[in-house]
């Protein structure tokens, strides 16, 4: 086994949960490599990821990814100290494959394993460097440096916006002390952008072909609404309503085929531009003034975006001037550690091994709506 006190434990990371098969290797909080397969293009002719098409392609995958993980990393499985994987939450058959996977290596290499809540490495990523030493370049940092390299800061939050999730957390603990403060109560943002490109037509997945068209469009051509804005859900900072940190985006989708059906009716061009603008203004602006208004009334002075869809260009930007003029450091970290992948996980996983928490064994399952306080099974 490796020498772990100066340089940290050297943790093999797998993630399967969605379309990505993901292996990533840490030294401590060094990334040494991120390898990622995606599935992402079997499933565009089906508007969205179909979860059986998805596990057969880790399958297919899993072995070649690895492969050239400890390739590109220089080591072998033998060189390792602990295995992570996650375990939840996301597609059931999509875990199961990850899951079993890592629960053969571990068998086989008599290493320790790590269940690890998918959610929680998202967070985690933030604090993995680069071989130069330096750490991971944050697309946009408000102000000053990135993330730490040796520890989260205090009073750190962190909004998490996917295909499957939007949710604001408090970081206390990473190994062990998470707390939700919000999240959707229905469709994630990256679904509503999906559902909303399938109205216009623009074909999935519909984050990035919204964002590109919407620059092109005029934002304040259409009001459309931000869901559980009201004041009977927000309520005060005295007394909270039922969502005041919480999102809605199903009802933003329905106004969106209403506004479609309307141009339609009336046989007039759609203006497809303009509602993509409008749409994805709607999203981002009740997304960033929700989470500001939780980081504030929570303490919480330093925030981690993180997420496939932290890759908007207008989600970063209203990100960035809201925190700033809320006297919140902001860190996105690169966009590759933004989606799914295998280096978040192992990330988390030297987190517990450095933090002295017991390895989880062989004997758990896969938990498709793992809680995001459960940092470890």
């Amino acid at each position: 086994m490796n020498d772990t006190r100066h340089d940290g434990p050297l943790v093999l990371g797998i993630e399967s949960s969605c379309d990505e098969t993901g292996v990533g290797i840490v030294r401590g909080t060094r990334l040494l490599t991120n390898t990622v397969s995606s599935s992402m293009e079997e499933h565009v002719r089906f508007g969205g990821v179909i979860p059986e098409i998805a596990s057969r392609a880790h399958l297919d995958a899993f072995v070649p990814t690895l492969r050239e993980a400890l390739a590109e990393a220089g080591v072998t499985l033998e060189d390792v100290d602990a295995i992570a994987v996650t375990s939840g939450p996301g597609l059931a058959g999509a875990l199961m494959v990850g899951v079993c996977a890592a629960k053969a290596l571990a068998v086989a290499t008599g290493k320790p394993l790590y269940a690890i809540n998918h959610l929680v490495a998202h967070v985690g990523v933030g604090l993995l460097q680069t071989d130069d030493g330096g750490p991971q370049a944050p697309a946009r940092t408000l102000p000053g440096n990135a993330l730490p390299g040796n520890a989260l800061p205090e009073n750190l939050g962190a909004l998490l916006v996917s295909g499957g999730h939007t949710e604001i957390l408090r970081i206390r603990n990473i190994t062990g002390d998470v707390e939700l403060l919000g999240s959707t109560i229905d469709d994630a943002a990256g679904e509503a952008y999906d559902k909303v490109a399938r109205l216009l037509g623009l074909g999935y997945p519909g984050g990035p072909a919204i964002d590109k068209l919407a620059r092109t469009g005029n934002a304040k051509a259409i009001r459309f609404p931000r869901g559980l804005s009201q004041p009977k859900y927000m309520g005060t900072a005295e007394e909270p309503g039922p969502h005041r940190y919480d999102w809605s985006f199903s009802g933003l989708k329905t106004a969106v085929a209403r506004c479609v059906e309307q141009f339609e009716a009336r046989g007039e061009t759609v203006p497809v531009a303009d509602i993509a603008a409008a749409f994805q203004e709607a999203v981002v602006d009740v997304i960033t003034s929700k989470a500001v208004l939780a980081c504030r009334e929570n303490g919480i002075t330093e925030l981690l975006l993180g997420g496939g869809v932290a890759a908007n260009s207008r989600l970063r930007q209203l990100t960035e001037q809201r925190c700033s003029a809320a006297g919140i450091r902001l860190t996105v970290p690169p966009l590759a550690l933004c989606t799914d992948n295998g280096a978040m996980v192992a990330a988390l996983g030297a987190q517990l091994v450095m933090a002295g928490i017991a390895p989880s064994g062989i004997g758990f399952a896969p938990d498709s709506s793992m809680p995001v306080t459960t940092v470890s099974a």
